[in-house]
Formats: C-alpha cells, sequence, structure tokens
C-alpha cells in the first residue's frame, strides 16, 4: 500500500516535474518568437529609416536642381527681354534705312547726271586752258571718266571725286611753281607756272626761254633778254631764292583786237 502511494506520488512530481520543463521550452519558444520579431520589426526599422534618408537626399537634389531651373529661367527672361529690345531697335533701324535709300535713289537721279555734266566740263575746261601739268590733268579727267562707269563706287563718292579735283584745279589758278617737262619736239625743260596768268620755260642749259601764247595757242620762243628774269622765277618757285619783283613777259588781250 505504502509502495503503491509512494509510487503515485513520485509520479506526481514526474508530471509536475515534466508539466514545467514543457511550460519553459514553450515560454523559451515564445520568448525566441519574439525576440526574433523584435530583430525583425528593427531590421525593418532600419531598413525604412535607410529609404527615408534616400528619399530625404533625393528630395534635397531635386530641390537643388528646381531652384537652378528657376534661376535658369529668370535669366533667360531677362536676356529675352533684352534681345527683344534688340530687334525692335534693329527693326527700326532697317525702316529708317530703307526710308533713307528710298530719297537716295530719288537723289540720285538728279546727282548722276550733274556729275556726268561736270566731269565733261572739267575737260573742256583743261584743253581750252594753259597747258600747264597737262598730263597730269588729261589723267585725272580721264579716271574720273572711268570711275562714273564703276558700279562699286557710290555716287556721294562719285561727287566728292569730282569736286576734288575741281579743287585742285582752283588752286592751280591761284598757284606759282615749277616742274621739268616736255615741250614740243621731246624737248625736257623747266617750265614756270604763275596761276592761270602765265606759262613760261627754260631749257635746261638756261640758254633759252619760251612761253605759251594764248591768243595763237602754241610755245613761242622769247628773246635772250627774258633768260635771267625767267632763271630767276623759277629759282622763287622752287624756293631756291627769296621772293623779289621780277620782269616777265605777259600777254594781254587788247579789246577790239
Amino acid at each position: 500500500m505504502l509502495i503503491s502511494q509512494i509510487s503515485k506520488g513520485g509520479l506526481i512530481k514526474g508530471l509536475v516535474i515534466l508539466s514545467l520543463l514543457v511550460t519553459s521550452a514553450a515560454s523559451f519558444a515564445q520568448l525566441q518568437t519574439a525576440v526574433q520579431v523584435v530583430s525583425n520589426t528593427n531590421s525593418s526599422a532600419a531598413n525604412s529609416q535607410n529609404s527615408i534618408d534616400r528619399l530625404s537626399d533625393q528630395t534635397e537634389e531635386l530641390l537643388v536642381q528646381y531652384r537652378t531651373v528657376l534661376s535658369e529661367i529668370e535669366s533667360l527672361t531677362v536676356y529675352n527681354q533684352q534681345l527683344e529690345a534688340v530687334v525692335n531697335d534693329q527693326n527700326a533701324a532697317i525702316v529708317s534705312y530703307n526710308e533713307q535709300m528710298t530719297e537716295l535713289e530719288s537723289t540720285n537721279r538728279a546727282i548722276v547726271p550733274m556729275v556726268i555734266e561736270m566731269v565733261d566740263m572739267l575737260r573742256k575746261i583743261i584743253e581750252a586752258d594753259i597747258p600747264f601739268r597737262l598730263n597730269d590733268r588729261i589723267q585725272r579727267v580721264t579716271q574720273l571718266e572711268n570711275m562714273l562707269d564703276a558700279s562699286n563706287v557710290t555716287t556721294s563718292e562719285k561727287y566728292r571725286k569730282v569736286t576734288e579735283a575741281y579743287q585742285i584745279e582752283l588752286d592751280h589758278g591761284r598757284s606759282v611753281s615749277t616742274y621739268q617737262a616736255d615741250i614740243d619736239g621731246g624737248v625736257k625743260v623747266n617750265f614756270l607756272q604763275i596761276g592761270r596768268t602765265a606759262l613760261l620755260y627754260q631749257t635746261l642749259d638756261e640758254k633759252k626761254s619760251g612761253w605759251w601764247n594764248a591768243q595763237a595757242k602754241r610755245f613761242e620762243e622769247l628773246p635772250d633778254q627774258y633768260n635771267s628774269s625767267i632763271k630767276e622765277g623759277i629759282r622763287i618757285a622752287a624756293k631756291q631764292a627769296a621772293p623779289n619783283l621780277v620782269g616777265l613777259p605777259i600777254l594781254f588781250q587788247v579789246s577790239g583786237e
């Protein structure tokens, strides 16, 4: 009976211990599960934080790009406004230029015939004048005549060249000069030009002198008595001697002749 009781009591203890062991094992398993859940939660939280950090960085980068784009848009707006002002100014200049061209074309139609007539008149003046520096003057007129047909020369430039040639002719009429050139027969002489009043010459050996007879339209030899005065006049014109009164032969047109 006692053995039976002991065995029963020991059985109960064993069952209790076994129950505790089973309970402890279950609790440990639950603890491990809880720890794993916490670990997984922490890992997920860390991943979420990393994602948030990446999104924050991307957002900051996008914000910087957005501000940069806004700055570029503002700069382009200012540039476009300035460019529009320049274009408007150019358009106004083109309109003004076209108006001036229309006026210029009208002016050219009036100036061109006048310039042609001036060149033609200049040639006639030179051909009828005392023949001083004749080659240079004729060559100048020929150049003007060729220029009139040049399409690459503006009308204003043609007019300027013609008036310049007239000014040169006017200066010749007020000047006293000397130069060397060939006279009839190819003889080289020293010329003395006194405006449009007289044209005299003297051979290089100073032995013969002559003048241009405007009435006869030819050069004529002068008496030897004029050699010294013409020589002195040549020296004065060449600035080799001080200005002085010199007796020179001058032909005057007498009324009624």
